[in-house]
């Protein structure tokens, strides 16, 4: 395994691409939130990816709802079945527009499979608006900034 230099300078377009690929190929990213002064990370399988905008569905009832109602700090890490990574860093916010739950909704046989009804008071949508982007190449052991979308 060749790890190329961390000082190697990689253009805007080309570092998006390396990250898109990067999340294409991660089927359960995982999911960073905070409980009062501690960390919590779970595996999470997103909806709909929009650029760096990603959605994800909670029940009302998991933990991760509770500790988004008092922090919406969160992070996301995706890593390639080749050891590239990229983290998403910014607000997970919940979504209320119900053309966005609908289209989501429609768009998945699990959801609808599971939860039965989009008006089941158990399905919450929401959206990680991201407010930082970060790719990084196998071992490099340092991260690329990643201009946002």
């Amino acid at each position: 395994m060749e790890v190329p230099p961390s000082n190697v300078l990689i253009e805007s377009d080309e570092l998006r691409r390396l990250a898109h690929e990067v999340m294409a190929a991660t089927k359960f990213p995982d999911l960073a939130t905070v409980d009062g002064e501690w960390p919590r990370v779970r595996p999470v399988s997103p909806l709909r990816t929009e650029g760096f905008t990603v959605y994800i569905a909670s029940m009302r009832s998991s933990q991760k709802t509770n500790e988004l109602e008092r922090n919406q700090n969160v992070e996301l890490c995706y890593m390639s079945p080749g050891h590239d990574h990229v983290r998403i860093a910014g607000r997970m916010e919940l979504v209320t527009d119900e053309e966005t739950r609908q289209s989501i909704w429609e768009e998945s046989p699990l959801l609808r499979a599971y939860l039965k009804s989009i008006d089941n008071p158990e399905f919450l949508l929401y959206v990680v608006r991201p407010s930082r982007v970060r790719y990084m190449k196998e071992w490099a052991l340092q991260y690329h900034e990643v201009p946002l979308d």
